[in-house]
Formats: structure tokens, sequence, C-alpha cells
């Protein structure tokens, strides 16, 4: 978040900067135990990758990404459930 601020992103372009940091592990990590691991089976850590790291980045990692960014870019405190209820109601 210090990084996307100094690099003048604004609150959503710092939110999907760490969401791009974080993701870079889950996108990366088959194609390295393909190469690494030939023996290993693709099946399970396609799935891992998948079905595990990426619900986690987007239910777990994205509101704290967001309160994080809000933080640092100095906006005071925005409720998250308020903030997306006014949005898509």
């Amino acid at each position: 978040m210090l990084v996307s601020t100094a690099l003048g992103l604004s609150l959503g372009g710092a939110v999907m900067f760490g969401l791009l940091l974080a993701s870079a592990s889950f996108i990366a990590a088959p194609a390295v135990l393909r190469y690494a691991i030939p023996q290993a089976n693709p099946s399970l850590y396609i799935t891992s990758a998948l079905g595990i790291t990426f619900p986690y980045n987007i239910i777990v990692l994205l509101p704290i990404m967001f309160t994080i960014s809000t933080w640092v870019h100095g906006e005071g405190t925005i409720d998250l459930f308020n903030y997306v209820s006014k949005v898509f109601i």
C-alpha cells in the first residue's frame, strides 16, 4: 500500500495493485511446479492454487487491502458493508 501511494495511485488503484501482488503467487506457482517437479500431479497444484488461494484473496484479502489502502490514503475510515450496499442497492 505504501508503494502504491508513493506511485500516486488512487484508492482503487492501490487496492488492485495490492491484489495483483498477492495473486502473483498463485498464478506463478503452477508453472514453476510443472518444471521443478515434473512427476507432481497437475490436478492437485492447479486446483489448490485456483480453489483455495483465489477465493481467499477475494473474500479475505480484498477487504483487508481496501481498509489498509483507505487508511494509507488518509481518507478516514470507510465502512465497507455500507459502501458496497450503496453501490449495488
